[in-house]
């Protein structure tokens, strides 16, 4: 590629530079993967999407540079955002009170992966300062993931709904755990390594306190503009995506965390703005963009990570303790939360998936430093990879088996396309 734009580069002059052609064929190639990915196995899109990616990434595609910044960076966190503002707008705090085992079923999935993911590791032979990151990352489930999965499937029912709420709940602790700690890297590993929950705390005070303020902001504003603009209105569909994005910029400038302020924003905006209200079709489409773009950025730069032989026992044993851990949790919290042995099963798995918040949150702490964040990402890019196509195959089989899915098996649909026209 590079010598064949040296031969081309006197009279090839394209109006926003080669390498938006190359985004715009490989976006164009991805939607249509996923689209037959689809069609023809069943399987969400999102695993054509990551697919397309992947193999990019693997031949040399240089489009998306590790670390990511300036552009890229900033379309990974408004798409992140903006994922996380609608799955923050589908939890309402009153649920919880009158529900506490699913808060306290949250905790216990969340916590038991912590510590399973981190002893894993340690036993393993990864050192602290490494592990207890890991750890942390670990934690976060995907909600983009999981709502491309839901969509896909045109699924709904209390496991989706449990599933969804639950990873939107790890990603709220992920959040707020990694970003102080990648805050405390400019410390010292040392600082890291012997970090508690103790002394992690008042970091963990400041993020949440900034991304509070943020995210309080952008519900009010919201709740102003739902109150006088229609919410089917492209207008309305506009003033969102911009306001978020102003949100979620104003956070990372001022020390809080952008996805962070996005996912409380949601959630205050619900118990602000109680009555349904859904998405604009305008607004879906754009997200629909956004989040097929992050899946592509997250596959790409996870492909170029190192697969060698020590690294891929590591990745292994992560992805499988976790979800394992993930799938215990969940039933260990099932007692009294309303839900069936079985149905917490499926939650567990439909959990699995890992894709943009934890390669955001790598990001961050490959920026607080260099060098104990690029041992991180070595571990923590092809997990995510991993389990952003594995997760997604997951997530969809269990959403399957708890009987959601209402979309007809591929059989049943190709047998009704072969039926003669005067025998409908």
């Amino acid at each position: 590629m590079n010598e064949l734009l040296a031969v081309w580069s006197d009279w090839i002059r394209p109006s926003a530079g080669l390498p938006t052609v190359q985004w715009s064929v490989l976006l164009a190639l991805a939607a249509a993967a996923g689209h037959l990915v689809q069609r023809y196995t069943g399987l969400p899109k999102v695993i054509g999407y990551s697919g397309v990616g992947a193999i990019a990434g693997l031949i040399g595609f240089n489009g998306a540079a590790w670390p990511l910044q300036g552009t890229g960076l900033f379309l990974l966190e408004l798409g992140v955002a903006v994922v996380l503002f609608e799955a923050g707008g589908r939890i309402s705090l009153r649920w919880f009170r009158h529900n506490p085992m699913v808060l306290v079923q949250s905790l216990l999935e969340s916590g038991l992966t912590l510590v399973a993911v981190y002893w894993a590791m340690h036993w393993m032979g990864v050192r602290d300062a490494v592990a207890q990151p890991l750890a942390m990352l670990a934690m976060a489930a995907s909600p983009a993931v999981l709502a491309r999965v839901l969509i896909d499937t045109r699924a709904s029912g209390p496991v989706s709904e449990r599933a969804m709420v639950l990873s939107t709940l790890s990603t709220l602790y992920a959040l707020s755990l990694c970003s102080a700690s990648a805050g405390m890297t400019g410390r010292g590993e040392k600082a890291i390594s012997g970090m508690a929950l103790g002394t992690s705390f008042y970091p963990v005070l400041v993020v949440l306190g900034l991304s509070v303020v943020v995210a309080l902001m952008l519900a009010l504003v919201l709740r102003t503009a739902l109150r006088v603009m229609s919410p089917t209105s492209e207008n309305t569909a506009i003033l969102l995506l911009a306001v978020i994005a102003a949100s979620a910029a104003l956070a990372a400038h001022f020390g809080g965390s952008a996805p962070l302020a996005a996912l409380l924003g949601g959630m205050l905006l619900k118990q602000l703005n109680p009555r349904p209200w859904s998405w604009p079709r305008q607004m879906g489409t754009a997200s629909s963009m956004l989040t097929m773009l992050m899946f592509v950025l997250v596959s790409v730069v996870a492909a170029q990570a190192d697969w060698g032989g020590p690294v891929a026992a590591l990745v292994a044993a992560l992805a499988g303790v976790r979800v394992l851990a993930k799938i215990v949790g969940v039933a260990l919290g099932n007692i009294g939360s309303g839900a069936s042995w079985r149905q917490a099963l499926w939650v567990g798995c439909a959990m699995s998936p890992m894709s943009s918040v934890v390669l955001l949150l790598v990001s961050t702490f490959i920026v607080a430093d260099p060098k104990l964040g690029a041992q991180i990402a070595s571990i923590a890019l092809p997990v995510i990879l991993l389990m952003e196509i594995l997760g997604a195959a997951l997530a969809a089989l269990a959403i399957t088996r708890a009987g959601e899915s209402s979309r007809p098996p591929r059989l049943q649909i190709r047998q009704v396309a072969k039926r003669p026209v005067h025998e409908s």
